[in-house]
């Protein structure tokens, strides 16, 4: 009779582990198809944002540079038939419509993935840097540290140009800062990017999260790099992205 109860206990318990097992593994399924559906949808969104930034890239170059290329062109052959009086007004004016059309050609370059692509992720900061500089509204700096040729993805370069360009583009918009530095740190299994400026900064956990921040966050995750963005109040904002180098995916927007 002993043995019966034991046999039907083990039983019982036999069952019990059997199904939580199940449980379990029908638990993780679910999460994982949920990790799943959760980047596909991420990754859609990115696609599209990055062809909608591309329409808008092209657009700008055919559209309205050529209307500012042709104004150009004009007043190179007007500036020939003003008096001198007014010769020296009408070149500050010409000069400001070329100025114009070249800060316009390199913001339609900086949101068209096609070119960050055939320029490599550095130099397409670098070329941010420099568009940022010119504008004049603070001082912006490029460190490099390491060797660039160990990050070779072409997808994920354009993410992380993607990350960086938001941040800057945060720091103009409300930071009031006077200055912004980034930093591009070549590791032998990551690359570290630092961004940081001298604003007015923000309480991260208090602050609605704009879309701006989610974007960030979000292209991070899709490429599995740690996202930690730092900001005090009166102290400037810090953000620190450390990326494990992968293989190129051959994926295209």
């Amino acid at each position: 009779m002993i043995g019966v109860l034991l046999l039907i206990c083990t039983l019982i318990i036999l069952i019990f582990i059997f199904f939580n097992k199940r449980k379990n593994k029908l638990l993780l399924d679910k999460i994982e198809r949920e990790q799943a559906f959760q980047e596909e949808i991420s990754k859609t969104q990115i696609e599209i944002q990055e062809q909608t930034l591309k329409n808008i890239g092209q657009e700008l170059h055919d559209n309205i540079g050529q209307l500012l290329s042709v104004a150009n062109m004009q007043m190179s052959i007007m500036n020939m038939q003003i008096q001198e009086p007014l010769k020296e007004q009408f070149t500050e004016t010409k000069n400001v419509v070329k100025e114009s059309l070249s800060e316009l050609r390199a913001l339609s370059k900086s949101l068209n993935s096609d070119v960050i692509v055939n320029r490599g992720f550095q130099k397409s900061v670098e070329n941010e840097i420099t568009r940022l500089n010119k504008l004049q509204i603070l001082s912006a700096e490029l460190e490099i540290v390491g060797d660039e040729t160990l990050f070779t993805n072409s997808e994920d370069s354009i993410i992380l140009f993607r990350i960086v360009q938001e941040f800057i583009s945060n720091t103009v918009k409300y930071a009031s800062a006077a200055s912004l530095l980034v930093s591009l740190i070549y590791k032998n299994e990551h690359l570290i990017i630092e961004i940081s400026d001298d604003g007015k900064g923000f309480e991260v956990n208090s602050v609605e999260k704009g879309a701006g921040l989610i974007n960030m966050k979000n292209r991070a995750d899709l490429i599995n790099a740690d996202f930690n963005l730092h900001s005090v109040s009166k102290e400037g904002t810090k953000l620190q992205l450390k990326y494990p180098y992968r293989e190129e995916t051959k994926l295209k927007f």
